[in-house]
């Protein structure tokens, strides 16, 4: 059987994703952000895609670290998160069968107990379609609002993420698959030799158990994570089932996929145990000049301010105080995300522009016909640099049906993507 690619959607309880002028557009839509009808209507466009999924990227907070102020990420519509996502997740489980249904959880912020809980009922709900997107958080901002004046060392920061993880594990292993009885003839609901305690203590964290939740159909939650330094590429190596990652062009993303599956087979896990999926976002059109107009309306709608505020965010130093990019290290400490980083320095190098125009960037969104969109996901594809994609949204809902309509009938047609769903989770199917 030809190998076949995976889509997951990058989405945010808001109206602005990657692309910072994108609300702005007519067709993006603003009235529905509170409305349970936004998400199941975007949770039925991507199951009628053929998604594995979808995660809400979240960030516990309002970004303030650009000039020091959260003024900018209020004004210009910054990328923030307005409702909660494990609110949202539910509903969007109720409208679907077959879509994996993600939350972004910090194991800095949250005690295992909770973590695996609130997962675990999302994955008994949806009929084991949960997924957890792992990460350890990355600004001071977020820490703040849990009581830390700042972040932790990033390397204590993953140790105590590894921690976290194991003792969800332990507290979702604390049920036998079939522990669940309820026998009214036999009056036996629950089958007590078939739960145990986790009694998990490590160094950072520690829990008892049992977990109040019976084992769900796919086990535990899919555990997908981003990091893209040496030390998250560990425990990614170690953990992850998806990996969201956003290497700066195919070169990059063939090294890290190399890597990534070199680390996990020295960890004893076969290729297949994990996706690794570079991030993207499209703007179509019928003709490649049309949709170079298309991007073109939606870049004159960006503002530059938001796009230094947003970096600043990203990158975990204030960029409106940082004009070298050698002094980013000092300027940002223990924050940040060492990819956005990366992609800073290589706009540099490659493109031959300095820093200060290069900090004022956003990401560019592949442009063109869907066979255009086609041609490239699939050589990168069929190159060894991903097993799929994380498609992130300019307008929407629009781009989404965009992709539905005229992208995923293309990748389907030259065989490299699926025309229905292999299995009933969201493991299943991302392992088929």
């Amino acid at each position: 059987m030809q190998r076949q690619m995976h889509l997951l959607a990058y989405l945010k309880t808001g109206p602005t994703a990657m692309h910072t002028g994108a609300w702005r557009h007519p067709q993006s839509d603003l009235h529905d952000i509170f409305s349970p009808s936004r998400y199941t209507h975007i949770a039925r466009v991507l199951e009628a895609a053929r998604f594995d999924g979808c995660f809400y990227a979240d960030t516990q907070g309002i970004p303030d670290l650009y000039q020091g102020s959260f003024r900018t990420y209020l004004q210009h519509g910054g990328q923030i998160s307005y409702l909660d996502p494990l609110t949202i997740l539910p509903i969007m489980a109720a409208a679907t069968q077959h879509l994996g249904l993600g939350a972004t959880l910090s194991t800095t912020f949250h005690h295992p107990y909770h973590l695996a809980r609130t997962l675990a009922s999302l994955d008994m709900l949806s009929g084991g379609r949960a997924c957890w997107n792992i990460v350890t958080s990355s600004t001071d901002f977020e820490a703040r609002n849990f009581g830390m004046s700042e972040l932790p060392d990033k390397d204590l920061r993953y140790d105590h993420g590894d921690e976290v993880v194991e003792a969800c594990c332990a507290l979702w292993d604390c049920w036998d698959e079939d522990a669940l009885v309820m026998d009214r003839a036999r009056g036996l609901f629950i089958d007590p030799d078939k739960v145990r305690y986790a009694s998990y203590e490590g160094v950072h964290v520690k829990t008892r158990g049992p977990l109040s939740i019976p084992r769900s159909r796919q086990g535990r939650p899919v555990l997908m994570q981003a990091g893209a330094s040496p030390r998250g590429r560990e425990f990614a190596a170690r953990w992850a089932e998806a990996i969201f990652c956003s290497p700066a062009d195919k070169e990059a993303a063939i090294a890290l996929y190399t890597d990534i599956k070199s680390r996990m087979a020295k960890r004893g896990r076969a290729p297949e145990d994990c996706v690794v999926l570079p991030w993207m976002t499209v703007v179509l059109g019928e003709t490649e000049s049309i949709a170079r107009e298309r991007l073109d309306q939606l870049n004159s709608l960006s503002s530059p301010e938001l796009e230094m505020a947003t970096n600043s965010a990203m990158i975990g130093a204030d960029l409106s105080r940082v004009h070298d990019a050698g002094d980013i290290a000092a300027a940002k400490k223990a924050q940040g995300h060492q990819g956005l980083e990366d992609r800073l320095r290589h706009i540099t190098k490659t493109e031959g522009i300095g820093f200060e125009q290069a900090k004022r960037r956003g990401k560019t969104p592949l442009t063109g016909t869907p066979a255009m969109i086609a041609d490239i996901m699939q050589d990168l594809f069929e190159s060894g640099g991903c097993d799929g994609f994380v498609i992130s949204p300019t307008i929407f809902p629009g781009m989404f049906e965009d992709f539905e309509r005229m992208v995923v009938p293309e990748l389907q047609r030259r065989g490299v993507f699926r025309t229905e769903y292999a299995g009933r989770t969201m493991r299943e199917n991302l392992r088929s």
